[in-house]
């Protein structure tokens, strides 16, 4: 595995390492020691897959809140999606500031995504699934999100968005 650092510090693009023969490839996903090697402790004790069957579905931009606070490992397995995370770290110096990268199932790429980030997805294809890998267990009453088109923000989607959940239409104006 490859880690590349984003300017939003902590979160990484990681770039898998295909073992290729006649059969296809195999690619370490997780590795502990890696990880730790870079300073990021995750441990996983969620899985989830997210299904999208149309280009533009839009799901984000969702988080949980201390103490059930959450680090990603998110991966596109199958089509496409434009993946942006927005660091909400107060007493960070990118507080407020987003990143995004395009994730396909043919790139092999993931991206890390710290504790203290909201994360968020638009399919660029049909037929998207996303897995995630979570280190804290899901937890309602810590969910939080901020809305994927508030202008404190100003996240530039690359397509119209289709399809969004009546949640996260209505998320309020984010409040610094």
């Amino acid at each position: 595995m490859k880690f590349t650092e984003t300017h939003l510090k902590g979160s990484y693009i990681i770039e898998l390492e295909p073992v290729k023969d006649e059969r296809g490839f195999f690619a370490r996903t997780y590795c502990k020691h890696k990880f730790k090697q870079k300073g990021l402790a995750l441990k996983i004790v969620q899985s989830n897959m997210s299904f999208n069957e149309k280009k533009g579905t839009l799901r984000g931009m969702h988080y949980q809140a201390p103490p059930m606070a959450e680090a990603k490992l998110v991966s596109c397995v199958q089509g496409s999606i434009y993946d942006v995370i927005i660091d909400l770290r107060r007493d960070s110096p990118t507080y407020c500031r987003w990143f995004a990268v395009e994730l396909c199932a043919r790139k092999k790429q993931m991206l890390f995504v710290p504790e203290g980030f909201a994360h968020g997805f638009q399919t660029l294809e049909d037929n998207t699934m996303i897995l995630y890998q979570m280190s804290e267990f899901y937890a309602p009453e810590y969910s939080r999100g901020v809305r994927w088109n508030d202008p404190v923000f100003g996240i530039r989607w690359p397509i119209e968005a289709k399809i969004i959940s009546e949640k996260d239409r209505n998320i309020p104006d984010f409040e610094r």
